[in-house]
């Protein structure tokens, strides 16, 4: 239009690089073809045009949350006849409608953070993985710590639910590993933890939290019940966490470890390798972390337990044998997530590794054949209908012994072979060579000959060496004595 001001339609449509009647025919309407064209109308009928206004608006409005594919669903029962391909059409109506006319959604607000000022805690299920030890299936929890502003991270593996227990044991770990506490601590709402708990207990388990946070001076916060988002700078990064523990796993080529320790060493330095790569930013933030006080607090919970005419005591809906020396006596038990530390007033006597109950709720045992193998030896019918039986036999083999034994002797002897067998293992120490042993026969196709192996684990007393100790004359002390007194020596 600029060149036709000074020059003739032919020069302007030729200098613009059109032809003379594109020239012509612009001078006379300057819109383009696309903008004169008419909107296209429905080449076929609407399928929704007596349904949707009558029947799924009014659902949407008294059900808001009501899925598209509930509506759709509903729809084709009560109209047989409309073809299930109206499906991506209902759905993009109902998205259309929504925008218009639906309620008001909760806005995230996206927070700017401060080096040194808040560190997040949560708790993660690692079910998906598929870890095993020893090949059998690990049920745990990873506890996550992160620090929002440079990223460090902190994982400790849970083997019961969240608790108390769990997140002070992780919390501490974390914050003496990144050498500082910073001045708040944002965790979930501690529901999980507070299940089939009464009044008092979830107000003494709040108290202990909030303890725990004053002992780091840190102030204690929490995001409201079923609200993730409110937790999001660790929610997040729960996600990307797991894919780089999936990935290293199938790097390794199995999730199989040999025992828990090796498993905690793998997530150890999968998180080290991420705080590495964020090393300057976390070296930023440590100079704005509080100091550290001069010890940790408690990360345990105190419990008071008697000792019954059974060997042990239950806690938690699990039985833990003890030194049967210890029957009738209250004990002092620290239940830690992974052990108990036994205490009688002051004095630790022992430490037991944590048992759970089952997943159906039903009582579990923690048992040490140690504990109870004398009194056995003195009842040894008592194996044969043993409540926890199954967990007296501290190896696979002695329990493929027994019913090996069982199956092919009487049930006394094959009880007090058995007994024996276990006696043999504590009275010798040699319970891993006799399970290869045992191992060994079975394999053959035999079964263990109690005399042989006595013979085998147990020395003969002609080849033991014959200890003389010969008496020292009380005349050579005092010849020492003179001989320092001479010397002029302070006795």
């Amino acid at each position: 239009m600029k060149l036709r001001q000074d020059h003739p339609i032919e020069v302007a449509a030729a200098r613009a690089g059109m032809s003379r009647a594109s020239g012509y025919r612009i001078s006379k309407d300057p819109q383009l073809p696309s903008q004169r064209a008419q909107p296209r109308g429905r080449r076929r009928p609407d399928p929704l045009e007596h349904i949707f206004d009558a029947e799924v608006v009014p659902l949407l409005q008294s059900a808001p949350g009501l899925r598209p594919v509930a509506i759709f669903e509903e729809m084709l029962r009560r109209h047989p006849d409309l073809s299930p391909g109206i499906r991506r059409t209902l759905e993009r109506r109902i998205r259309a409608w929504r925008a218009v006319h639906g309620e008001e959604q909760e806005v995230i607000f996206r927070q700017v953070h401060e080096p040194g000022r808040l560190a997040l805690s949560d708790f993660t299920d690692m079910g998906a993985l598929d870890v095993t030890i020893a090949g059998q299936p690990l049920d745990h929890l990873l506890y996550h710590f992160r620090l929002p502003w440079s990223g460090f991270e902190h994982a400790h593996v849970i083997l019961g639910g969240e608790s108390f227990v769990a997140l002070a044991e992780g919390l501490q770990n974390a914050l003496w590993s990144v050498g500082g506490a910073p001045s708040s601590h944002r965790s979930d709402s501690l529901s999980a933890a507070f299940r089939n708990l009464d009044a008092d207990a979830r107000a003494d388990l709040t108290t202990r939290y909030d303890a725990l946070c004053a002992h780091y001076r840190m102030t204690p916060t929490r995001n409201n019940k079923g609200v993730a988002h409110e937790n999001g700078s660790i929610e997040s990064a729960h996600g990307h966490l797991k894919s780089a523990i999936r990935d290293a796993l199938l790097m390794r080529g199995s999730a199989d470890f040999d025992d828990l320790d090796g498993y905690r060493a793998f997530i150890d330095e999968i998180v080290g390798r991420r705080n590495a790569a964020r090393g300057k930013r976390i070296a930023a933030e440590r100079s704005y972390l509080q100091g550290l006080p001069a010890r940790r607090t408690t990360d345990f919970e105190e419990v008071i337990v008697t000792v019954s005419s059974t060997g042990g005591f239950t806690l938690r809906k699990v039985f833990y044998t003890v030194p049967s020396r210890l029957i009738g006596h209250r004990l002092r038990v620290r239940l830690f997530d992974n052990r108990l530390e036994v205490f009688t007033g002051g004095t630790h006597l022992l430490t037991l590794p944590r048992g759970r109950a089952r997943a159906n709720g039903k009582h579990d045992q923690v048992v040490n054949y140690h504990h109870v193998i004398h009194s056995l030896r003195r009842k040894p019918m008592a194996l044969s209908r043993l409540i926890y039986r199954d967990k007296l036999f501290p190896r696979q083999e002695y329990r493929r012994a027994f019913e090996a034994l069982i199956d092919r002797l009487p049930e006394r002897q094959a009880c007090k072979i058995t007994v024996e067998l276990l006696a043999l293992a504590h009275d010798r120490g040699c319970e891993a060579e006799l399970a290869r042993e045992l191992s060994r026969v079975l394999g053959d196709g035999g079964l263990p000959d109690l005399v042989a192996l006595r013979g085998k684990f147990t020395p003969h007393a002609g080849s033991l060496p014959a200890v003389t100790v010969q008496s020292v004359s009380l005349d050579s002390y005092e010849a020492l004595v003179k001989t320092a007194d001479a010397a002029g020596v302070p006795a």
